[in-house]
């Protein structure tokens, strides 16, 4: 556990966000080892399928991810406040809910898998090794959550270690079970979602056992659990609107998928290649966005609102230097990124294309993520969600439709940023009036009437 209300903001920040980038790139690795073992070495369709499911799968542990930011936030600045007997309540808490939204998800996703594919308007050659792997992903989804829970409890305490540890040994265990049930024991699309939640259900039950042998304070008794109806509601609070925005976000690139999805398997393979590569670029972003959150909270929480500020420029410029990096390995290596995935000419001509449209654009999305990082940290969540719902259902979408409908599929790619540079102007905007300031739950003396300087 880290307390962050002491010493340098800017080294603080690195070390806080460094663990979780590394397990953030080890849980992409995770997830692009299941492309490329179905692109190389089972097909186009079958890349296609993965791709296909990845949205849904996304939608699904939206609401779940935004109680973790709202127990996140309550654990940080209960923590800063050195309130031990509520933070407490809330990881007991915490652990109730999730388990009850990960069996009621998982039963949803398996009744529903097939009807949601037909929506997405996922091509008949590709639905049955599609709608394969999401069922069998769908019934992992319990260990996925516990995970998720899991992080968020120790992040909010500070400690980003232990999560990477568990995590790095989950990839490499799944790199082993996609190779051995592809190669060897010839499962496909089955094969590879088998080994992805058999890897996570090890990584989930691990962190139990190593939290309650290491850590006294963080040790947990499942059979005893005490729900805390007043720190669920506050939590439900300062989370729901995070989770409605990854809904929306989900909902979102599942609309998308459907406007890719209607341009064939070809384009969707593509997509899907470039999507895995997109999704490491964004990583530091987010990652930094995510250590900031819980700096922010544990600093308000203190008293200590004189940090906040400084800790959001050390971020940016952080993150700014990270973003421009990788734009232009984008840029110059688009092609031979995409071709990892896949030996079909055809298909990474439609990733690399992808990659260089959007690629200028990170500049934004690492300004909106790092803003929104300092938002949801003292508690305000409803402008990041709002944004959101601006952003990609009233820019992103119609311009996908219209734009593909001028210039085919590279019109869809022009649309996916659009949403990022309307949510860096909404969010900037707000984070300047510094209302956000006073969202922050636990009310010490020094909180009460914020200034926050260092402008």
């Amino acid at each position: 556990m880290k307390d962050l209300t002491q010493g340098n903001e800017t080294t603080q920040i690195i070390l806080f966000a460094l663990p979780m980038l590394v397990g953030n790139v080890f849980q992409q690795f995770y997830n692009m080892v299941d492309s490329w073992v179905v692109g190389q070495f089972v097909g186009t369709t079958a890349l296609a399928a993965v791709g296909a499911s990845f949205p849904i799968l996304f939608l699904m542990i939206a609401l779940v991810m935004g109680f973790g930011m709202g127990a996140n936030v309550l654990i940080a600045q209960y923590y800063g406040a050195k309130d031990l007997q509520r933070v407490r309540s809330v990881i007991d808490t915490t652990y109730v809910v999730l388990f009850w939204m990960g069996i009621v998800l998982t039963a949803v996703g398996l009744l529903f898998a097939r009807s949601i594919l037909v929506l997405l308007r996922v091509p008949t050659d590709v639905m049955p090794q599609a709608l394969t792997y999401l069922r069998i992903i769908f019934s992992g989804m319990f260990f996925t959550f516990g995970y998720n829970g899991v992080g968020a409890i120790l992040r909010g305490l500070g400690d980003s270690m232990t999560p990477l540890y568990m995590l790095i040994v989950a990839t490499l265990l799944n790199i082993v079970l996609d190779l051995v049930s592809v190669l060897v024991l010839h499962m496909g699309v089955a094969g590879v979602a088998w080994a992805t939640i058999i890897a996570q259900g090890l990584s989930f039950i691990g962190s139990i056992i190593y939290l309650n042998k290491t850590h006294e304070f963080l040790k947990t008794d499942f059979c005893h659990l005490h729900f805390d109806r007043e720190l669920f509601f506050i939590s439900l609070k300062i989370g729901l609107p995070s989770g409605i925005q990854q809904a929306l976000v989900a909902m979102g690139m599942m609309f998308m998928n459907a406007v890719v999805n209607g341009f064939g398997a070809i384009v969707m393979a593509g997509f899907s290649a470039a999507s895995r590569i997109d999704s490491f670029v964004g990583m530091p972003s987010m990652n930094i966005s995510m250590a900031l959150s819980t700096f922010v909270g544990q600093n308000l929480g203190a008293g200590k609102p004189e940090r906040v500020k400084k800790g959001y420029r050390s971020a940016l410029c952080i993150a700014m230097s990270i973003t421009f990096v990788l734009m232009v390995v984008l840029l110059v290596f688009g092609k031979s990124l995409v071709s990892i995935f896949t030996s079909d000419l055809e298909v990474i001509a439609v990733g690399s294309r992808y990659l260089h449209v959007i690629a200028p654009f990170y500049v934004a999305f690492t300004m909106m993520f790092i803003t929104n990082g300092v938002i949801r940290g003292a508690g305000e969540t409803i402008v990041p969600m709002v944004s959101t719902l601006f952003a990609m259902w009233l820019i992103r979408v119609p311009s996908a439709v219209l734009f593909s409908s001028l210039w085919g599929e590279i019109g869809i790619w022009w649309a996916m940023p659009t949403g990022w540079v309307i949510g860096m102007i909404i969010a900037y905007s707000y984070y300047k009036t510094d209302r956000w300031k006073n969202k922050v739950v636990v009310k010490t003396k020094s909180v009460q009437n914020l200034q926050i300087v260092g402008e």
